[in-house]
C-alpha cells in the first residue's frame, strides 16, 4: 500500500514515514518545509535504507495537491500532520491558525474525493478536552469535547467535527488519534524535534537551555493545584506515537467503522518539575530555570486512559520518560554536533 504523509519532514511525521516503512508500506512524503528541513528527507532514507518520495507542497495549495495525487494514483490512504501547532502563536494570530489548519484539511479531503482516496488518519490533540478537574483524570475518549483554551485547539476540534461530517456523507473512514505531549527522538539521532527560533514545546527549550543555546528555562506557573504546583502532561516518546499511525492504518483497512477516536498517551501524568529533575539525572547536566507567571492557553493537568488503543489498534505505549528524555539530548547534541563541523 502506497500512504501519503503530509508534513512529512516534521517532528512526528518524519518519524512516522520511518515506521511506515519499517513496516513494508510505500510512502509519499509532502511538506512545505516552513517549520521543517529538507535534510530531514535524506536523514529518514539514511535511518530506514529505504527510498521514498518527498515533494514540497503546501496543503494550501490545491493545485499542487491534486498534481501529486494525479502523479500517483496507487495512494491508497493519508496520514495528514501538517498544522500549525503552538498554543501561544496561535492567540497572537488566529487566522493563520484558521486557514493552514482548517482550510488546509478541507483542501486535503476535497483532494483525496478528487481522486476516490478513502483512509484518513488525523493528526488531532488532547487539547480538545480543555480544563480537566482531577476527579475526571483519567481522560478516555468519551470525556466531553469543550470550548477550547486557544485557537489552535479550537482547530483541532473544528477538524474532527469537519471529518466526522465527510465521513457521514462519503465512503471515507477517518482515524483521529489525539495525541498528548510527545518527545524524544529517533535512536539514531538523525531525527528530532527542530524548532525554527525559539521553541514552543517544552523538552527542546529544556536540551537548548542544557546546551547552553538558551540562557534559562522558565516554568509557566508553580501554583497550579497539582503536587508540586506545576502543570501534568502526559510525555508520549515520539517513537511510540509514530507507531500508533502504522496500526491506525492497518485498522481503517479492517474496519466498518467510519469514524473513530483514539487517545495516544502513555496513561500517565508527570509533572513539568518533574520532567526537569529526570532529565538532569539522565543528561547529568543541571538546567537554569526560573518560575515565571502562567501563560495564557495552558490547561492545568491532562493524561490519558489508552485502553480502547489498546485493545482497538492493538497499540500501547512502550518507552519510559527517561528514554524518551535521553533520546531528545542525543538528538540535541547531534545538532550540535552537525553545527560544529559546519563551522569547521
Amino acid at each position: 500500500m502506497k500512504v501519503l504523509v503530509t508534513g512529512g519532514a516534521g517532528f512526528i511525521g518524519s518519524h512516522t514515514v520511518v515506521e511506515l516503512q519499517q513496516a513494508g508500506y510505500d510512502v509519499v512524503a509532502i511538506d512545505n518545509f516552513e517549520n521543517s528541513s529538507k535534510e530531514v528527507f535524506q536523514s529518514i532514507q539514511q535511518i530506514s535504507g529505504k527510498p521514498f518520495i518527498g515533494i514540497e507542497a503546501d496543503i494550501r495549495d490545491k493545485n499542487k495537491l491534486n498534481e501529486v495525487f494525479t502523479a500517483y494514483p496507487d495512494i491508497e490512504a493519508v496520514i495528514h500532520f501538517a498544522a500549525y501547532k503552538a498554543v501561544g502563536e496561535s492567540v497572537e494570530n488566529p487566522l493563520a491558525y484558521y486557514e493552514n489548519n482548517v482550510g488546509g484539511t478541507v483542501n486535503l479531503l476535497e483532494a483525496m474525493r478528487n481522486h476516490s482516496v478513502k483512509h484518513l488518519v488525523f493528526s488531532s490533540s488532547c487539547t480538545v478536552y480543555g480544563d480537566v478537574p482531577a476527579e475526571a483524570l483519567p481522560i478516555t475518549e468519551s470525556s466531553p469535547v469543550v470550548k477550547a483554551n486557544s485557537p489552535y485547539g479550537n482547530t483541532k476540534k473544528v477538524c474532527e467535527e469537519l471529518l466526522f461530517d465527510v465521513s457521514k456523507s462519503s465512503e471515507v473512514k477517518i482515524v483521529a488519534l489525539r495525541y498528548f505531549n510527545p518527545i524524544g527522538a529517533h535512536d539514531s539521532a538523525l531525527i528530532g524535534e527542530l524548532p525554527n527560533g525559539v521553541p514552543n514545546n517544552l523538552i527542546p527549550f529544556v536540551t537548548q537551555t542544557a546546551i547552553g543555546i538558551r540562557e534559562k528555562l522558565t516554568v509557566f506557573g508553580n501554583d497550579y493545584p497539582t503536587r508540586d504546583g506545576s502543570c501534568i502532561r502526559d510525555f508520549i516518546h515520539v517513537v511510540d506515537l509514530a507507531k500508533a499511525h502504522v496500526k491506525a492504518i492497518t485498522y481503517l483497512a479492517n474496519t466498518k467503522r467510519k469514524f473513530e477516536v483514539f487517545n495516544v498517551g502513555t496513561g500517565n501524568g508527570n509533572t513539568v518539575l518533574e520532567v526537569i529533575t529526570a532529565f538532569e539525572k539522565v543528561s547529568g547536566r543541571k538546567l537554569n530555570y526560573q518560575i515565571g507567571g502562567r501563560r495564557e492557553g495552558d490547561v492545568v493537568q491532562i493524561f490519558a486512559s489508552c485502553d480502547k488503543a489498546e485493545q482497538e489498534l492493538g497499540w500501547k505505549a512502550e518507552r519510559t520518560l527517561e528514554n524518551a528524555l535521553e533520546t531528545a539530548w542525543k538528538w540535541e547534541l547531534h545538532l550540535a554536533d552537525v553545527k560544529k563541523n559546519q563551522t569547521n
